[in-house]
């Protein structure tokens, strides 16, 4: 049983990649982790134990974010450990960052991935955050992640790029309706990082590894370390007064 009541962060899609460096980022500002990770248990488990030796808690959940039919059931759970770990079923930030990639030309797209890429972006996005109202502290902080693609244009990324695009705008709805308790909403958008996401699309092309590195103005590919600490800044009191923006974080390409 904690007896300490930090500030409690929850990460959808904390396993790997950006949402790996977002919890580590979140726990080096002394908050406690809940990550979420779609089938890859051990994984998770690993990343929980890298968050526990910075000296917070931590704990993972299998969650798929696409069917959200199964929402009321992960939350039932959540508060569950909440009121067990803090005698309290409510946390202060969600972090909605679970996602997977569709590289698929305009004219080729199915409707079965289209409707795939919009539940698992933007559905799963909107109505996980209806249900986790009930269990957000007033004053907390939602921080939606996009990506430089709802912003410009690269072949390929239409549908992808476009439920990012949604979530840029469903941000500043969530900033205006819910300012009323407090709670600020802000979404980050990503450039092309070096992770697996994508299968390695980004990290392991060469060709396009150099392509976005010279077309940056910095001239290299984004880390995952260049997100996490965003993320974690928008859920500390540093970032109190920022609300309803859209902060890219792509080196400046284009």
């Amino acid at each position: 049983m904690n007896t300490v009541k930090r500030k409690v962060a929850l990460v959808t899609g904390g396993s790997r990649g950006l949402g790996k460096n977002m919890a580590l980022a979140l726990a080096d500002d002394g908050n406690d982790l809940i990550i979420t990770y779609h089938s890859n248990q051990k994984q998770a488990e690993e990343v929980v134990n890298q968050v526990k030796a910075k000296g917070v808690m931590a704990a993972a959940f299998q969650l798929d974010t696409s069917k959200t039919e199964r929402f009321d059931s992960f939350f039932q759970t959540l508060s569950g450990y909440l009121n067990s770990q803090y005698q309290d079923p409510k946390f202060d930030f969600l972090i909605n960052n679970g996602g997977t990639a569709l590289y698929s030309p305009f004219d080729k797209t199915t409707e079965e991935e289209f409707d795939s890429i919009i539940n698992i972006h933007f559905k799963g996005v909107y109505f996980l955050t209806q249900k986790a109202l009930a269990f957000l502290n007033d004053n907390g902080a939602i921080v939606n992640v996009s990506s430089g693609l709802a912003r410009f244009s690269l072949p390929g990324s239409s549908a992808y790029g476009a439920t990012k695009a949604a979530v840029d705008s469903l941000t500043r709805y969530m900033a205006k309706e819910l300012g009323y308790r407090g709670i600020r909403a802000n979404t980050i958008a990503p450039g092309a990082i070096e992770t697996d996401f994508g299968g390695g699309h980004v990290r392991d092309n060469k060709e396009i590894n150099q392509f976005i590195a010279k077309e940056t103005p910095l001239g290299r590919v984004g880390l995952p370390d260049d997100i996490g600490g965003v993320v974690a800044f928008l859920c500390s009191p540093r970032g109190g007064w920022i609300n309803g923006q859209r902060i890219e974080v792509s080196g400046g390409i284009y």
